[in-house]
């Protein structure tokens, strides 16, 4: 568990730090759905040779999340939260020099393994920073609002650098600039220290025994279909919509832009909602909203999907960023930084597997509409899911006992 914070600690600053950490790689992650389109035209590429700017960087954060994520509980959390961004700098200021596809392949893997590395240090610190597994949620959701926000910043970033005449390539350098700051700023803040309170070893192959937990697996699972489900959106609602010549083509034009900003305000209002309500029932309740949109969108057509799926957004926000909270709090905090490489292992396969199975599903029968049933289908199994966790909540008396022993009041 984690030692009291004192004043010392500035927890308020390390919240921030933690923030803005999650913005600048959302700003590199979410804007390939500009950027492919450009190395299409740059390189001559096939949709799924450009593709890999999206499934490289997917593969290797979840193959760094489940083989290194036990580092955030081995090292702890502050020297492997600078560790993945050094990593991550260094590499993003490489893209200025060069000019091959497979040199940027190369540089977006190393990228996702940096990713991977400071991301399950930054998920095992909230535990850190919170005083109860409900601050835990409420602060998770504001995480990810940045995250969001960074998915916002990034895409317009590369716009405005297109439209200007310049590359992509300095979307990248403007992220590791970014990254430089946060180390500067991550090396002169103290981190409360999380001391080892088992003799079991940090290593893989605890991490690789968590894939047995159920409330591990159950929570990834949930995350899988959720992401599965909202990869469908930003990957693939813009093709979708190609097609649309209705009289809102205004709104299709922008339709990714106002799915990313529900998206973020969603996830900020997300403290506020669930300090009111049941966060069980709030899950069942997106999710069934999220499906209502999706299956509206597929009976409807073009002209309900153009309001629909970016109204799905709004619904999607709370989702991720709650139930990575409750899976990794239902572990002690010794093993939040391994239990949180699992859970990003689960989202990061989602990540390539979903848009690649809608891809190969719209190829099958000719249109990008076929993809997206395979989507409310997984919408389908997630509302299921979050359904019988709300009318049986298997993890409560479990949270309840880890709430109490776990987390104690922290010092702002």
């Amino acid at each position: 568990m984690s030692l009291p914070a004192s004043p010392r600690h500035n927890l308020t600053a390390i919240k921030w730090l933690t923030y803005l950490m999650f913005l600048m790689f959302a700003m590199t992650t979410d804007s390939v759905g500009e950027i492919i389109p450009e190395v299409i035209k740059e390189f001559h590429l096939s949709n799924m040779a450009a593709g890999a700017f999206h499934y490289a960087p997917m593969i290797a954060i979840a193959l760094a999340a489940i083989s290194l994520g036990y580092l955030a509980d081995k090292l702890g959390r502050k020297k492997t939260i600078i560790l993945g961004l050094v990593l991550f700098a260094v590499n993003s200021y490489l893209f200025a020099v060069g000019n091959a596809f497979l040199f940027f392949v190369t540089l977006l893997v190393v990228s996702g393994a940096a990713i991977g590395i400071f991301k399950t240090g930054a998920l095992a610190l909230v535990g850190d920073i919170s005083r109860s597994t409900s601050e835990h949620t409420a602060t998770m959701n504001t995480v990810e609002g940045f995250f969001a926000v960074g998915a916002i910043i990034g895409p317009a970033i590369v716009t405005k650098l297109l439209a200007s005449g310049l590359s992509w390539k300095w979307l990248y350098v403007v992220a590791g600039t970014i990254c430089v700051l946060l180390i500067v700023a991550a090396s002169l803040v103290k981190y409360p220290k999380t001391v080892k309170t088992v003799d079991e070893p940090i290593d893989f192959r605890r991490t690789m025994g968590m894939m047995k937990n159920p409330y591990a697996l159950g929570f990834s699972l949930g995350i899988f279909l959720y992401v599965a489900a909202e990869c469908a959106i930003y990957v693939w609602m813009p093709t979708l919509l190609t097609d649309y010549s209705g009289s809102y083509t205004f709104l299709a034009a922008y339709a990714l832009t106002g799915f990313f900003i529900l998206r973020a305000v969603g996830r900020f209002l997300g403290t506020w909602i669930l300090a009111r309500f049941n966060w069980a029932s709030v899950m069942a309740l997106f999710s069934l909203a999220i499906l209502v949109c999706f299956a509206g969108a597929i009976a409807g057509g073009l002209s309900y999907a153009v309001w629909l799926l970016p109204l799905s957004g709004l619904f999607m926000s709370m989702i991720y960023p709650t139930l990575n909270s409750k899976g990794i709090s239902c572990f002690p905090k010794t093993e939040h930084g391994a239990v949180a490489g699992v859970i990003l292992f689960f989202t990061c396969a989602a990540a390539a597997a979903g848009p690649l199975a809608m891809g190969a599903v719209s190829d099958l029968f000719g249109h990008p509409k076929y993809g997206f049933v395979l989507a409310t289908l997984f919408a389908v199994l997630l509302f299921t899911g979050l359904l019988l966790n709300w009318i049986y909540n298997p993890a409560r008396d479990h949270l309840a006992k880890l709430d109490s022993s776990e987390y104690q009041k922290a010092e702002s």
